[in-house]
Order: structure tokens, then sequence, then C-alpha cells
């Protein structure tokens, strides 16, 4: 598809695990939330291989190593091997290799996942600043991540050294809520050293570069929750999208979303990958627009929902009212009554 401004989400008259050869499906807050399985999602994603779809899984956390990633997924009943899964330790392992000799030092600010994309590079995983690293990478450490390796990184980097994030996620969806991600903790440094890193993860290229090279996929749809990762990424890539309401992302952040920001299909969960999806019309008469038993108009102050059915086919409806009032701008319409009516 080509970056014009999206006024509607789009229908399918096929299901998607039928339209699209591969599905790039986003971990946190998709598949899983703080290691428990959300909710159809074990069910939908094997219905939707053994149909014939590739599942691979593409993340911006850089804790996991993909082999720990993909004993995750086979022991919640989704059966997977390492090279399924693609991560922004690996991305931005890669980003760093294309810029250092071979064999160099770099300061590792994370987890395991980090220091195995690194030596799959070539590149020697180091603890310290003083280890003469020629490059530091940050990515999510963990909750239990030491303070003091923030510290490590700004001496090194308030030596030259230049600085490298796997991504910059303000949050992660755990199953106690939403916690500080990967991008909280690059503020820290970076408000500490006044340094700006390269950055590798979603939504920017060198984690679509990092997809395409390993999946080899023909047809892809980017699969996901949050609007300025996952959303985003595809629209970089000039791919389509299903954006589920699992995670981050809610009905007011859509209905404010700006073009970069719009998903090509929404669903409530994974169960959509497996129907097609409803087309969004315009009004025959009074303007607005349709979908199942839904019509959203864009009022002058707010915007206007009437008729009954399923809760995600006014939602779709709204998106387009929304959107189309918003041209490449972010709407500004109170839409909060008309979410209150479907329970979102």
């Amino acid at each position: 598809m080509s970056q014009t401004v999206r006024t509607r989400p789009e229908g399918s008259a096929r299901a998607l695990s039928e339209a699209y050869d591969t599905a790039l499906l986003d971990l946190d807050g998709v598949v899983y939330a703080g290691g428990n399985a959300i909710v159809h999602a074990v069910e939908s994603l094997g219905v939707a291989r053994d149909g014939g779809m590739r599942l691979a899984y593409v993340t911006n956390n850089a804790l996991r190593t993909p082999d720990a990633v993909a004993e995750h997924l086979t022991e919640l009943g989704i059966a997977t091997e390492g090279s399924d899964v693609i991560t922004s330790a690996q991305a931005v392992a890669r980003l760093i290799a294309d810029q250092v000799p071979a064999g160099a030092r770099v300061l590792v600010i994370g987890g395991e996942g980090l220091r195995v994309a690194l030596r799959e590079r070539g590149l020697e995983p180091v603890e310290s600043a003083e280890d003469a690293p020629v490059a530091v990478v940050q990515g999510y450490g963990g909750p239990e991540l030491p303070w003091g390796r923030f510290a490590e990184a700004c001496y090194a980097i308030a030596r030259g050294v230049p600085w490298f994030a796997s991504n910059t996620d303000l949050t992660i969806p755990s199953a106690r809520g939403i916690a500080p991600g990967n991008g909280a903790a690059v503020e820290v440094v970076r408000i500490a050293t006044g340094a700006e890193p390269q950055v590798a993860g979603k939504p920017l290229p060198p984690m679509h570069r990092e997809t395409v090279l390993r999946t080899g996929a023909e047809r892809p749809l980017v699969v996901g929750d949050r609007l300025d990762t996952d959303i985003e990424g595809a629209f970089n890539g000039e791919v389509d999208s299903l954006l589920v309401l699992t995670g981050v992302a809610d009905g007011a952040q859509l209905l404010a979303a700006p073009p970069q920001h719009r998903p090509t299909y929404v669903d409530a969960d994974l169960r959509g990958l497996l129907t097609g999806q409803p087309e969004v019309t315009e009004a025959d008469a009074g303007g607005g627009f349709r979908c199942g038993g839904w019509t959203a108009v864009a009022g002058e102050e707010r915007l206007e929902l009437t008729g009954d059915g399923e809760a995600l086919d006014g939602l779709r409806a709204l998106c387009a009212a929304a959107w189309t009032a918003a041209g490449d701008g972010v709407c500004a319409l109170d839409g909060g009554k008309a979410l209150a009516r479907l329970g979102l």
C-alpha cells in the first residue's frame, strides 16, 4: 500500500490469515502480558498456522533471546522455533556491526538478549566503561536492572563513545498493568548526558529491515497493540496492519490517531486474524459512515454515534468519522460519549 492519508479502516472479504502469507506479531500486549497468554491468543494462532499462515514474532523487547522467547511461546501452547522470533536486540546489533570493526567491544546496558545478538554479529559484549568499548547499547533489562548500569553508560558516552538503543517504548504491558519500558530508561541516560542514541526498534527502518531479511515475507500483515511502534512501523514499511485492543492502545487513542498511526484493520483480539473484516461505508443520507448497525458522524464539536450492534463495528465507524474530520492532523472532536455507548 502507499503512504496515503487513511480515512477509514479497510474491509476484507477473506479471513486475514488467508489474505496475507505472514503475520508479523508483536508479543507484549498481543500474544501475552506479564508472561501469561492473552485470551484467545493461543487458539487463534494455532488455527492461523494450521491454515498455512506463517507466524513470526517481532518484538521491541530486547531482554530475552529468540530461543528463550520461542521456548516460552511453546510452553504457552504455540509451537515456535528461535528462527521465528525477531527482536530489537538483533536489529540494533546489526546496526552497530555496520559501523564498528569486527570483534569490537560493546558496553551492554540490558539483558542477555543483547549479549547473544552482539555475539551473533561477531561483537564482544562488555560490562564496564573501563573495558574500552567502542559503542554503548541499551535495551530493556527488566525491573531488576540496577541503577548503576545507567551510570556506566553515562561514563562511556561522556568519553565520546557512540550510543545505541534497541528501542524507545516508554511503557511495557505487564500482568499487573502498564510498567516503564526501555524508553523510560533511555530518557534517564539522555537527561544525564545530553546525548542522542541511534535507535533500531519499531517503528524505525532498522527493525523493518531486520524483519524482512529474516522472514522473507511477501504479503506481510503487522499485528500489534501500539500505535506509535507497531502501526507506525507498518506505515513506514508500507505494509498493512491489524491493531488488537488487548494491550496499550484504546479507543480514544485510536480516534485521535494521526495518519501514520492509523491501522488498516481493527479488532478486539487475535481472533481477528481468522475472520474477514467488515467494510466501512459512507452513509446514504445525513453524511457520516456506517459499519454494521452503527452510523457515526463528525458534528461541530463532537463525534455522534447512532444505532446498535457489535461494539467494534461502532468503533470502526467512529474511526472513519474522526479520521476524515482530522485529515492529515489529529481529531480534536470529543468522542467520549460515543465511546461510552460502546463500552470502550
